[in-house]
């Protein structure tokens, strides 16, 4: 049956509530939304009490990024709804909330309509919150809104269009009413059509620094997040898995693990050891005395092989996922230009390790995640556990900075089969150790950049040709069933995540980004930014090789080949004279790098040098960002701050090495991290712009390692071309 905007109303219960879909709602789904006294349900999103609150349900998980608090500012903006009345809760699990837009930017570049075969899971992803979600949550508020005016002009018998809404009244002259006094009366009226969106004196809260929703339990410890969860008659878990590869447990020392006071039993699979205890403590001191041993088969994994075999797909045969131009004629018998990167893995390093807790009770299952996909953690541990899907209830927790580790199922698996086992409620929560040897690390990669160079350093071709794990690929299988094995068939074994960013936003009249699957045995994983992080590192450090070949200034060198993105040289001339651009000459230490990503622009200054200890030490970043119309510039600037701290982290830091299927790095004492000292000057200037909202949680990350890796060469006159930066 088609539905139009005036059927977007479910009936509901009468003088209680009003909840307004801002989404297609069709009939034979249930509602879903948990009414409190005070609410009635009427759709999938927007709650008013009667006591006059606003409950906004947001289907995104809020791991930092400030989504619980800019949804709901765009609801109240369209509403005309008063600020301090206005409350966030996570939206529960169900179609309504898929997320299509944040699948097809996460797994960028694959071919049309594969990823469109299924149906899109529920996903916190590629930064597409806003994107995705600003224009139903308008038509939600916009139908509350106009619903509101129409039951306040039947009582003063007037033109409901006469009517304005601001701070929580309808307005018409002096006389004022409360939402909360006509929402019963709303529930029963159709909305018009077409919705009055922006209009009648709603639109008073978009582009203002308004305070988050999230921030005063954050501050004063009172937010729970999955390990906080207290049950009855609940018992802690702590975990051991075996190297990675074909390991499988062989010996433990049950009689010592009981030995330790508070362990209550030990769980065992093929693939890992659990011990289960009154407290966390306990559990891990009996995880340790259990002694666990386990058995690997198969190949070594080390950095030299994870070497070889990056080197050797790179020496094979690639496949070419963006051309432009005939690259064999430009290159043929010219003097080329070239150089070669090479990236170690990344690791997610979030400050909550993974976690869940878990309820097993008369053949059902509830679970409290920290997840970014809630439908696929649900299937997941449906299928750990034997149960179906329908049997198990997911709680989506806000997330201790997940940077991608929330799309990570390992946890949730393992609670939900210890949940069954023991009987008993189960807080699961690994080690930072544990979280650190069996993350979905971000790929290694190798890549081999080549160019010619015309008169007057201009650059006729270019070509990129990278190494690295097909991600995308397994990342799809992971989120949706069957969609990882399509892409794999449509493309051939390319990915064209493992280069997403790889292609300049230069106007240069002939490229070529090729991709080398390569099989290195260790798991790889989203981390926020994906493959930009890496490849703007390849791009940005060349072209500032190329610059200085061709003896131009790097900042108009850019902006020079920037023709077609007017948006990327304002932030690139922003950026120069907001930092004192000297040039990027020798001894100024100056660096700078742009990129283009999801919709947004920006550009990054550093300035570094080496220490006395050798290691580099960045003294200043600088950033000019568009990203379109902001809702909220506040958390906009949050962000980007965020993401400068987290790309110095994978400048300077960030990665692990491997050796006998272990990874080297096994805490933040082994792994840099910045810390408050070495965090350096930030300066973030926000370009106000017209243009739709872009992406902007994983914005600023790319460019701050390229341009680190340029100032230090400006600083020492030595380039590195290598991730982390070290000489």
């Amino acid at each position: 049956m088609p539905i139009d905007r005036r059927q977007l109303l479910v009936a509901g219960g009468i003088g209680t509530g009003l909840i307004v879909a801002w989404n297609l709602w069709p009939r034979d789904y249930p509602p879903t939304l948990v009414a409190s006294a005070g609410e009635t349900p009427f759709g999938a999103y927007l709650k008013i009490g009667e006591d006059g609150h606003i409950t906004v349900a947001v289907p995104q998980a809020e791991h930092g990024q400030g989504i619980w608090t800019t949804l709901p500012q765009i609801v109240a903006d369209e509403l005309g709804a008063d600020w301090r009345t206005v409350a966030v809760e996570a939206a529960p699990l169900s179609p309504l909330y898929a997320n299509a837009l944040g699948l097809d930017d996460l797994l960028e570049g694959m071919p049309t309509g594969v990823t469109a075969a299924n149906p899109a899971p529920m996903l916190t992803a590629a930064s597409s919150a806003i994107r995705r979600f600003e224009d139903p949550a308008r038509d939600a508020a916009a139908t509350a809104r106009a619903l509101l005016c129409m039951a306040a002009a039947r009582r003063w018998d007037a033109d409901w269009r006469a009517c304005s809404t601001a701070a929580g009244f309808v307005v018409l002259g002096r006389q004022r009413l409360r939402f909360a006094e006509l929402a019963a009366a709303a529930a029963k009226l159709t909305p018009p059509d077409p919705l009055p969106i922006g209009v009648q004196g709603a639109g008073k809260l978009m582009g203002q620094d308004l305070p988050r929703l999230d921030a005063p339990a954050k501050v004063d410890g009172s937010v729970n997040f999955a390990g906080d969860i207290r049950l009855p008659d609940m018992v802690h878990a702590a975990i051991r898995q075996g190297p990675l590869g074909d390991s499988r447990l062989v010996k433990v020392d049950r009689a010592a693990a009981d030995r330790v006071r508070g362990v209550l039993s030990v769980v065992e699979t093929q693939r890992w050891v659990a011990t289960v205890a009154t407290t966390w403590w306990a559990a891990s001191q009996g995880l340790e005395a259990l002694g666990a041993r386990f058995e690997t088969h198969g190949p070594r994994i080390d950095d030299a092989s994870i070497a070889r075999a990056l080197d050797t797909a790179l020496d094979g045969n690639g496949h070419r996922l963006a051309a432009t131009g005939d690259l064999s004629a430009v290159f043929r018998g010219a003097v080329l230009f070239t150089a070669t990167y090479r990236a170690a893995a990344g690791v997610h390093a979030a400050i909550e390790t993974p976690a869940a807790t878990a309820h097993y009770d008369n053949g059902r299952l509830e679970m409290w995640l920290p997840t970014q996909a809630p439908g696929v953690a649900r299937a997941a541990a449906a299928r750990a556990a034997g149960l179906a899907e329908e049997a198990v209830l997911v709680h989506p927790m806000q997330i201790g900075g997940s940077v991608g580790q929330g799309l990570d199922t390992q946890c949730a698996e393992q609670a939900a089969v210890l949940a069954v086992k023991i009987g008993r409620p189960v807080s699961l929560t690994w080690s930072r150790g544990e979280a650190m040897l069996h993350d979905e690390y971000r790929p290694p990669a190798v890549a081999r950049m080549a160019a010619r160079l015309g008169a007057g350093g201009a650059i006729l071709g270019w070509q990129a040709k990278i190494a690295a794990p097909p991600t995308g690929v397994e990342l799809a299988r992971r989120l949706v069933p069957g969609l990882g094995t399509r892409i794999a068939q449509a493309t051939n074994g390319a990915d064209a995540y493992a280069v997403g960013g790889a292609l300049p936003p230069y106007r240069l009249p002939v490229v070529a980004i090729d991709h080398h699957p390569a099989h290195i045995g260790i798991p790889t994983g989203h981390f926020r930014g994906g493959a930009h992080g890496l490849t703007c590192f390849f791009t940005e450090c060349f072209l500032d090789e190329l610059a200085h070949a061709g003896r131009s200034e790097p900042v108009s060198f850019r902006i020079g080949m920037l023709g077609g993105e007017p948006r990327l040289a304002r932030c690139l001339s922003t950026a120069a004279s907001l930092g004192g651009w000297e040039g990027g000459v020798q001894g100024s230490g100056q660096g700078i790098a742009a990129h283009a990503f999801r919709g947004s622009y920006v550009a990054v200054m550093a300035e570094a040098h080496r220490g006395d200890d050798g290691r580099p030490v960045v003294d200043r970043l600088v950033a000019a960002v568009d990203c379109g119309r902001m809702v909220n510039p506040d958390i906009v600037r949050q962000q980007v701050e965020g993401g400068l701290i987290v790309g110095l982290a994978q400048a300077l830091g960030g990665a692990t090495g491997f050796d006998r299927n272990l990874a080297t790095a096994r805490g933040f004492d082994g792994f840099w991290l910045p810390r408050l000292a070495d965090t350096p000057d930030i300066t973030v200037e926000l370009i106000r712009s017209g243009e739709a909202p872009g992406g902007v949680s994983e914005l600023a990350i790319p460019p701050v390692a390229p341009a680190i890796a340029n100032a230090l060469h400006a600083a020492t006159g030595y380039r590195i071309r290598r991730l982390p930066l070290r000489a």
